[in-house]
């Protein structure tokens, strides 16, 4: 096992048998990469996933092994090579290759040609040193052969089915359509002129090299496909297919040879081609998978790792027309005080009540912000705010709503406001997300937030998969105050999962707020484990030891207390003071298992105790003067929000129904190799018209530096 993840991660061996080990003893991957950095060698979240990957891949390739040599010791037909061969393979490929000639089969040509005692007569023909073979075969024809033809057709299927399983002719065919396979596609007539299909018209009639196909046209091809629109076809080229196998089999210019090259054609058109052709057309699927799910995965970590406010009072309002506007009071904490619905726009255009509302409110509940969701009548909202005259200083913003209709049907919503319909929740959870995106945005499935590619297309258990991880690695890079803290939200903490969360949750509502780290091993069924990976990431604010409001691990908390002794200041004193903490010598301080990395990260914490990693949230405003798609014009500049990456480029939010896109050539004047290195999600940026298509609703930006 260690060779094998050495081979595909690079890492060094020392430091994956130490990883393994932690994992092998239930610590998770963000405990192994802040809290153990001594034993595996400083890696990070990203390296240790990767051995846990590659774990699991050949976890996975040896229960496969053990299967297969089972299956062939019971048709009595494993050999000693063959076991070797079996045991020394490293992928599930060719693995599978060496078991196809004994896997049992539905029933064939070839084993019907068996039946019939045609495998001497295909054995004769291959061994292509007979020369009058009709003869040979008027001597198979009985039973149900009536010629020396269906004797010979017969002995082809067996030959075909020996060139299909051969390792080496497979594995050139592989080659060939690994180098040279073209994706092909054309409509279905019947269906070119239906109106679904016209957001698929660039792939009527497509053709394209499979390995340089781009992730998202790729998906795009396949659901086109599947929605029955297009026929998708993979081509190489046959006569030179057909003609690496001849060299590997023909020897002779005897009759056996005619025999064989029909072999060799039916082999290629019935077996080896459909099957591997669809074969590389699933593994170009799992690479654009692979690589749709890296995109989810990094706009979901800067989604949830967005800009907070923090704890200050929000006003938050869902927009609407004709159903009004749902307004809701938040204190700082995000509990709901007050909600109602005002109606300044069309029909009713009552905008004079709604400003006397929002000032009255915005003055009663001591407001600091307001939210405002960025859906329909968003910006007519946003512009009647802007009228306000407030009496303190309140910053407005606009808050992206990507999945807050399906939090306010969930019942992590209704558990939390029973009493209050769908549209109170929505306009909380936007509240919410301002003061804190993480804390909100963990209620929510990831795949609901919609800031992928083909999302419902990739492999969705390797999706959930990623998913799952981000949001782990977020919320414990972040930390969690454990008095505040929603069931989902310490659900992803390290350690804890769903059903300590819940534990968590009813004993601070019987018991009152943690006043300790150590308090929290009062909690039923969080024993020494749980608590050791958790400990770290849970914040505990105007805790009697300062150290409970920090990421400096309760094990490390001794070490701290010492260099407060030794530097004869309190611990409260030694917090905070870079002057001290910086003439500390370290090494007096190394362990048995604690050295220079956990010591430099304790003292980084120390200066800055708590320090949010995220930067504060920025008021945005759009050109107040683009209110739809017809108030653009090429060569505009406007401000923009990123809301959503792929690998063919951003979509900009320019304050209008209709995003535009930036593509790739356009984010910068020389190569993008990627995107997220030039744009993050939520980014506020000025873009620049270069095309704008109203009849197809199509904006073409590019990126303004």
């Amino acid at each position: 096992m260690i060779k094998y993840i050495v081979k595909h991660t690079q890492l060094a061996e020392k430091n994956i048998k130490s990883t393994i080990q932690l994992l092998n003893e239930d610590c998770t991957i963000p405990f192994i990469s802040r809290y153990r950095k001594e034993a595996t060698g400083n890696l990070d979240e990203v390296q240790i996933a990767d051995i846990v990957k590659y774990k699991e891949l050949f976890e996975a390739l040896e229960k496969r092994k053990i299967a297969i040599l089972k299956a062939l010791e019971e048709q009595d037909v494993l050999t000693e090579d063959l076991k070797q061969k079996i045991e020394n393979t490293q992928d599930l490929t060719t693995l599978e290759d060496l078991y196809l000639p004994f896997k049992k089969k539905r029933k064939t040509k070839a084993e019907t040609a068996r039946k019939n005692g045609l495998e001497p007569l295909a054995k004769i023909i291959m061994s292509q040193k007979a020369n009058d073979i009709e003869s040979i075969a008027f001597k198979y024809v009985k039973g149900d052969l009536s010629s020396v033809d269906e004797s010979l057709e017969g002995a082809r299927h067996i030959i075909a089915e020996w060139i299909n399983e051969r390792v080496d002719i497979r594995n050139n065919l592989r080659n060939q359509l690994e180098r040279h396979a073209q994706i092909s596609t054309k409509v279905i007539k019947t269906k070119k002129d239906d109106e679904k299909a016209q957001k698929f018209r660039d792939y009527f009639d497509w053709s394209e090299s499979l390995s340089r196909i781009p992730s998202h046209r790729l998906l795009a091809i396949l659901r086109a496909e599947s929605e029955g629109f297009i026929r998708v076809k993979i081509e190489i080229d046959d006569v030179r297919a057909l003609e690496h196998i001849d060299h590997r089999i023909i020897r002779s210019k005897n009759a056996c040879a005619d025999q064989i090259e029909l072999a060799i054609s039916d082999a290629y058109k019935r077996l080896l081609f459909p099957s591997l052709s669809n074969e590389a057309l699933q593994k170009a699927k799992e690479k654009a998978d692979e690589s749709a799910i890296t995109v989810f995965a990094k706009n979901l970590k800067q989604l949830l790792l967005g800009s907070p406010i923090g704890e200050k009072r929000v006003l938050a309002i869902d927009p609407g027309f004709r159903t009004g506007c749902k307004v809701v009071c938040l204190d700082a904490q995000g509990a709901l005080k007050h909600n109602e619905t005002i109606y300044p726009h069309a029909p009713k255009n009552d905008s004079i009540g709604a400003i006397k509302k929002i000032s009255s409110l915005a003055e009663a509940y001591k407001t600091e912000a307001i939210a405002i969701g960025n859906g329909t009548a968003s910006r007519e909202t946003e512009a009647l705010i802007r009228k306000i005259q407030f009496k303190n200083d309140i910053q407005v913003f606009v808050v992206s709503e990507a999945g807050a209709s399906i939090y306010s049907a969930s019942k992590i919503a209704r558990d939390e406001f029973p009493n209050y319909d769908v549209t109170v929740r929505g306009s909380v959870s936007i509240g919410r997300r301002l003061q804190d995106p993480l804390a909100e945005l963990v209620k929510i499935d990831a795949k609901s937030i919609g800031v992928g590619q083909y999302q419902h297309d990739v492999d969705q258990t390797k999706l959930q998969k990623q998913l799952d991880v981000v949001v782990e690695n977020c919320v414990n890079a972040v930390g969690v105050n454990i008095n505040t803290a929603s069931i989902p939200l310490l659900s992803s903490v390290s350690g804890i999962g769903l059903k300590l969360a819940e534990n968590i949750f009813n004993y601070r509502n019987e018991n009152g707020a943690f006043t300790s780290r150590n308090a929290i091993k009062k909690v039923p069924r969080l024993g020494g484990k749980a608590y050791q990976q958790a400990a770290g990431f849970l914040r505990i604010r105007d805790a009697k030891n300062p150290l409970d409001n920090s990421s400096v691990h309760p094990e490390t908390y001794k070490i701290v207390e010492k260099m407060a002794k030794d530097e004869g200041v309190s611990l409260q004193d030694l917090i905070g003071n870079k002057t001290i903490l910086q003439k500390i010598d370290l090494k007096k301080y190394y362990t048995e298992t604690v050295g220079l990395p956990t010591l430099q990260d304790i003292i980084k914490e120390l200066e800055k105790p708590g320090l949010d990693i995220r930067e504060t949230a920025k008021v945005f405003t759009f050109n107040q003067n683009i209110k739809t798609i017809t108030d653009l014009h090429e060569g505009q500049l406007l401000p923009g929000i990123v809301n959503n990456i792929t690998n063919f480029g951003c979509f900009v939010d320019v304050g209008i129904k209709e995003s535009g896109l930036i593509h790739v050539s356009n984010l910068s004047d020389s190569f993008v190799k990627d995107v997220n290195e030039h744009v993050h999600l939520h980014q506020q940026i000025i873009v620049k018209v270069l095309e704008v298509d109203v009849a197809r609703k199509r904006i073409q930006l590019k990126l303004h530096n």
